[in-house]
């Protein structure tokens, strides 16, 4: 026993990054505002829990470059190292995933993955060559920046981003764009076991992974919803849930649950749609489809109104994203828009149009719901005497000449209580 215990003392003091831990972080999607906040989020716990080390397990097509810039900023001014890991098989680090794994203190790669296509692309709207020049060098200039600084080839980080090149694991580690490949994530500790990488206060460390223990950090639960709603798809869904839920409480006042749900999923619609690239004149457009499509329940324009709705709302949704400041995932698909706008129309043609003609119809109920029901004379009305209707006796007046006692009357109008009743046999 006493070898045992020397034996573990022996280990604890004298092996390097033994008891050590490493934070682990998991990136699998579209980068947007809630990846930004999660990985900031991981570096300060990392430093506060004096972590060995941040590996960042990444599987992206990319995402806005504002939310990249974010996660690279943090990761170079990172006073614990990051190794991005480009994992598991089958993964790739495209676009905005590219920024990240270069600039990673450590960047590794599993077998059978893939990185590159970095190239900004428009969502849905044709940019002119001079803006689309300007994106291309502004992202180039970026992805350059942080190669030179990780010390990595910017020449091919380059290509990335002008040719949308990409390589596989091996061509990257042959190229001096990543510096492992590693099966797993043991096997990738062990390798990083021993570099020096230099951290932002120009500090030089040295990792010692090899028996460092992995802690992870998984999402909380408002950075996953808020990942959910940072989806355009999802957010210009919720804006037009939002304007149909509040559209169909005013037309049928007293639902409330149509209105409250209406409410919160514009509420949260705006929300996501300030941390995405909206564009202001797509949701003008979309509003005043909605506009048009009520006025064509209201007006007989044969058509010509629901007509420039449909427009609207579908150049308005295909305008909905900027297309300068996002990278090629943040877009909204093309049969969300065509679906949204055939349930658009089938929505006010069906669902309000039977609202309004249901307003139209005759009331059932009440004082009103008496009018042209049908009874007898109980006393002679000259004009004034009583009726029995639906079983009930009233006091009634004669219209149109007197009614003798026991012939059938209907009731023309009711007025404080009284009703006043024509013959049935003298009316037909």
């Amino acid at each position: 026993m006493g070898r045992i215990f020397w034996g573990i003392l022996c280990v604890m003091f004298f092996v390097p990054g033994y008891g050590q831990r490493v934070l682990s972080l998991t990136l699998d999607g579209a980068i947007n505002p809630a990846t930004a906040q999660y990985v900031h989020r991981g570096i300060e716990k990392a430093v506060q829990m004096r972590a060995e080390a941040v590996l960042i397990h990444l599987n992206t097509p990319g995402g806005l470059l504002e939310s990249t810039r974010q996660i690279v900023g943090d990761m170079l001014d990172a006073s614990v190292p990051v190794i991005v890991y480009v994992a598991p098989a089958g993964a790739h680090a495209g676009s905005a995933g590219v920024f990240v794994t270069l600039a990673g203190h450590v960047a590794a790669m599993a077998p059978g993955t893939n990185l590159g296509a970095a190239h900004p692309v428009s969502m849905g709207e044709q940019v002119d060559s001079v803006m689309n020049e300007k994106m291309t060098n502004d992202a180039a200039a970026f992805i350059r920046t942080i190669a030179e600084k990780r010390h990595r080839n910017f020449t091919w980080a380059e290509q990335a981003v002008r040719n949308s090149v990409s390589i596989t694991e091996t061509e990257a580690l042959r190229e001096h764009v990543i510096d492992l490949i590693a099966d797993r994530d043991a096997d990738l500790l062990q390798q990083a076991d021993g570099r020096r990488v230099a951290l932002a206060a120009g500090d030089t460390v040295t990792l010692h992974t090899a028996h460092a223990t992995l802690d992870p950090l998984p999402m909380t639960t408002t950075e996953k919803i808020l990942a959910l709603i940072s989806d355009p798809n999802v957010a210009y869904v919720l804006l037009l849930l939002g304007m149909f839920g509040i559209l169909f409480e005013l037309y049928n006042p007293g639902g409330v649950l149509p209105g409250i749900i209406g409410v919160i999923c514009l509420i949260v619609a705006f929300y996501a749609m300030n941390a995405l690239p909206v564009n202001y004149a797509g949701v003008g457009l979309i509003i005043f489809s909605v506009i048009l499509f009520l006025l064509e329940i209201k007006i007989a324009s044969h058509g010509a109104l629901a007509l420039g709705g449909m427009i609207s709302l579908l150049l308005g949704s295909m305008m909905l994203i900027k297309p300068d400041s996002s990278f090629d995932v943040i877009r909204l698909s093309g049969s969300v828009i065509l679906f949204s706008v055939l349930l658009t129309a089938l929505f006010f043609f069906v669902v309000i149009g039977i609202g309004l003609k249901a307003q139209q119809f005759k009331p059932v109920t009440g004082i009103q719901g008496m009018v042209g029901e049908k009874g007898i004379a109980l006393t002679s009305l000259n004009p004034e005497g009583q009726v029995r209707v639906h079983g009930e006796r009233w006091n009634a007046i004669a219209v149109g000449g007197s009614i003798a006692a026991g012939e059938m009357i209907e009731v023309v109008r009711v007025d404080n209580l009284t009703l006043h009743v024509k013959s049935v046999t003298s009316s037909s």
